[in-house]
């Protein structure tokens, strides 16, 4: 799962950027072959299917819901379900949730998202789910829960994930707006190494720069520049970890004086590099004694 992971949608994404809020409680399916749903619901809902079958309807969409599988039902969007048929019970979890970016925009409604996928690798995943639906409390959610979800989501996501719902006319949306600062920001993680990749990668923001730049700094904390020179100082620290010297690493990120680049380290890390490097390359001293 770990090659996914680096590649999902969230991958180089500012790690406060997020922001889950678990709806209610966890819904424990357990449908009989009489079960019916009509229903819409004012936050999104993750199904994921353990045993059984389910129909649903939802929009023009005709969804069959199997063990493995996984579904999500979007915010404000009627759906009508069923059971699958047989006589065995169909089962699994509902997760009513909301997903926030920037805790101001709704991130999921600015995916393009498969509606059903299957949960890969469903053998790692099913006993998560089978814990999460039989130790979740019945009348409140814990921190437990939000990260046992936050997982089950994810791997939904890197599953259903097609691209983002970027509108380049709607630049009054503060969803739109967020969506681009994360974009930025995941494009200036992706390249530290690279020449002019502020300038790229606000090209294409349709916003005034100075707005862009304010609204950036709003949500991230610093601006592009200085988000940009933090992370080259967070794969400097990579590199020193991997035992390159502070001239080769300084070299690297293109940097003609080791000294300026020792300073810049020290104003975003706290240390200077040579002493970062000499902690992490250290090895460990062990006396012997009968």
């Amino acid at each position: 799962m770990m090659d996914k992971t680096e590649h999902s949608p969230f991958a180089l994404m500012p790690v406060h950027a997020l922001s889950l809020r678990l709806a209610r409680t966890t819904i424990r399916m357990q449908h009989a072959p009489t079960w019916r749903i009509n229903k819409l619901n004012p936050t999104h809902d993750l199904l994921i299917c353990l045993t059984g079958s389910g129909h649903y309807e939802i929009g023009d969409d005709r969804v069959t819901l199997s063990p493995g599988e996984s579904m999500l039902i979007p915010a404000y969007q009627r759906f009508r379900g069923r059971h699958g048929g047989g006589d065995a019970p169909y089962t699994g979890v509902a997760q009513h949730f909301t997903l926030d970016l920037f805790g101001r925009g709704d991130i999921i409604g600015q995916m393009q998202l498969r509606r059903k996928v299957t949960l890969r690798p469903w053998d790692v995943l099913a006993p998560l789910v089978h814990h999460y639906r039989n130790a979740s409390s019945p009348s409140v959610t814990t921190p437990a829960q939000h990260h046992q979800f936050m997982v089950l989501l994810l791997a939904f996501l890197e599953e259903a994930f097609e691209g983002w719902r970027t509108d380049r006319t709607d630049t009054q949306s503060q969803d739109q707006l967020s969506l681009q600062i994360m974009l930025v920001a995941s494009r200036l993680s992706a390249d530290p190494l690279g020449e002019g990749a502020v300038e790229e990668a606000m090209s294409s923001v349709l916003y005034n720069p100075d707005y862009f730049r304010r609204a950036f700094r709003d949500r991230i904390g610093m601006t592009p520049q200085k988000y940009r020179e933090f992370k080259r100082m967070e794969f400097a620290v990579h590199r020193l970890g991997m035992g390159l010297s502070v001239k080769e690493v300084a070299a690297e990120l293109g940097y003609s004086d080791p000294y300026f680049f020792s300073r810049m380290f020290k104003r975003h890390i706290g240390a200077s590099p040579s002493n970062y490097r000499e902690r992490r390359t250290a090895t460990p001293k062990f006396e012997y004694r009968e």
